[in-house]
Order: structure tokens, then C-alpha cells, then sequence
């Protein structure tokens, strides 16, 4: 198990193909059960998180640790690999001096999430992406 024996709920864009392709890498690493994934683009996502503003988890990624406490950015994907043991994958990120850029960058990706996703994937968005064996 993880020195963290907190959950992080992640709230992502089930939408957006490179979102997807990210929770799809974090699912299969998941296995101690440290993340939970809430696709904020779900039917039912405003009836059951009705206190969260949903145009301020679609501005950008945010999670929820287990005590209440939310993050958001680039601080979710450092802690979220984190948990399921590759936090040296944006760890680096979180650096002084370079976490200001990173944060910079990744608010800039975040705007143009879909856009992006075009270019690389030729997708812009995902009809209806869902994540097999969802937690």
C-alpha cells in the first residue's frame, strides 16, 4: 500500500480523448484502490456532487482527497500517479521555478483540451468514452 491512506477522487472529462487515454493508464495502475474516477460529463454528475461547480471542474482537472480537500491542475496528475507508485513521471513538474511554467502550460492545454486532442489523436471528443471497471 501507498504511504498515502487517503483516497483522491478525480474529477476528469470523459470527453476529451486524451483525458480518457490518461484515466485509462491510471485505472490499470490502480490497484490498491487509491483513486476514484467521477466522469464530470456523466448524466447524473450535477444530482450527485450538486455542492461542486461543474464550470470550474470543466475549466480544469480537480480531485478530492478523502478528508474534503480539493486540488486541481497539474497537482492532480503529480499526486494521482503518485498514489499508484509513478509519481517521478510529473513529480519533476512540481519542481520550484518549473512548476510555475508547468502550471502555465497546463492551463493552456486544459482551454484547448479538444483541440488538441484532434491534432494528436484526430479526435476531438469522445461520443460517449467510458472506462471499463469504473471506481
Amino acid at each position: 500500500m501507498n504511504n498515502y491512506q487517503h483516497t483522491l477522487t478525480i474529477f476528469y472529462d470523459g470527453q476529451c480523448p486524451l483525458c480518457m487515454k490518461e484515466m485509462s493508464h491510471l485505472m490499470k495502475l490502480n490497484r490498491d484502490g487509491c483513486l476514484r474516477f467521477e466522469d464530470i460529463m456523466a448524466d447524473d454528475f450535477s444530482q450527485r456532487f450538486p455542492d461542486l461547480n461543474w464550470q470550474h471542474l470543466n475549466d480544469r482537472i480537480h480531485g478530492q482527497w478523502q478528508d474534503g480537500s480539493v486540488i486541481q491542475g497539474l497537482d492532480v496528475t503529480y499526486h494521482a500517479w503518485r498514489l499508484v507508485g509513478k509519481g517521478w513521471v510529473y513529480g519533476w513538474m512540481r519542481w520550484p521555478v518549473i512548476r510555475w511554467f508547468a502550471d502555465k502550460a497546463y492551463l493552456l492545454f486544459a482551454k484547448h483540451r479538444y483541440r488538441i486532442s484532434y491534432w494528436l489523436t484526430g479526435q476531438k471528443r469522445c461520443p460517449r468514452c467510458e472506462l471499463k471497471g469504473q471506481s
